[in-house]
């Protein structure tokens, strides 16, 4: 062991120092995004690789290394954002730079943050305003924040009225909320092409659902031709909730579902 040691030299010493560095700061880049899932998965096919081997498996190994070859195709598609971002920053020069935009939101939903947002959603059904709420659970979604603009506020009424004021400059995208903070508003998020959806929703309600179909998000939706309060979670939409129900299922569905592994989303209305 002491004979290992006295072969690693000063050069040794600061190759292993900057592996570990491009390791952490691509570990806190990709922190916050969809990548972490995906790379979650990775790490089950691994080790079913590795105890498939051990324990003398040879047809199930055989599959798990056909599945490999698949993902390492398929892997440089899927990570596309993510890798075009690094190749970015890295042109700016800014990978080894902090990024503390996303580490001031708590993960948690408050019960009065949610007061304030079924205070809203209610409003908004009334005087016909229309609005896309999202709430941040487990799954990261700072590609979407980083679509819209930040804000940075404490979760209120005033502000959420504010920014889906009709007409404003941000009435149109979504807004995140992360914790008990506004993340970002006037945000753009993926549009669910599910053909088992009414088509007489809008473009609010399918990029509710779209959202939901790939995080764990939680989706407020106020309808602006009806006034209908929806809840899109896990692929499905919750239509014409009470505000009493809509509080009821934040506040029960706020925290993640713990689950092993999501093996699919649905895409059915309730």
């Amino acid at each position: 062991m002491l004979s290992l040691f006295k072969n690693i030299g000063l050069l040794d010493i600061i190759d292993i120092l900057l592996v570990a560095a491009v390791i952490y700061r691509t570990m806190l880049f990709i922190k916050g995004t969809r990548a972490v899932s995906l790379i979650k998965g990775v790490a089950i096919i691994f080790l079913a690789s590795i105890l498939s081997r051990f324990l003398g498996f040879k047809t199930v190994n055989w599959l798990i290394q056909q599945l490999v070859t698949v993902f390492m195709v398929a892997l440089p598609i899927v990570f596309y954002p993510e890798l075009r971002k690094t190749l970015e920053r890295l042109g700016r020069g800014s990978f080894f730079q902090s990024d503390e935009r996303f580490s001031m939101f708590e993960r948690g939903h408050s019960q009065k943050a949610v007061g304030e947002i079924v205070r809203t959603a209610e409003k908004f059904s009334e005087q016909g305003v229309g609005a896309i709420v999202v709430l941040k659970r487990d799954s990261g979604l700072m590609e979407f924040v980083e679509t819209g603009t930040l804000v940075d506020a404490i979760v209120s009424q005033p502000i959420l009225e504010t920014i889906f004021f009709p007409n404003s400059a941000l009435h149109d995208g979504a807004v995140i909320i992360e914790g008990d903070r506004i993340a970002a508003a006037g945000c753009l998020l993926p549009l669910s092409d599910n053909l088992e959806i009414s088509r007489e929703l809008g473009t609010r309600h399918r990029a509710a659902v779209g959202l939901s179909e790939v995080s764990d998000a939680l989706v407020v939706v106020v309808s602006e031709e009806t006034g209908s309060i929806s809840l899109a979670e896990d692929g499905k939409l919750h239509r014409y909730l009470t505000p009493k129900q809509l509080q009821e299922r934040l506040l029960s569905e706020r925290k993640p579902p713990e689950r092993f592994w999501p093996f699919g989303r649905g895409g059915k209305e309730e």
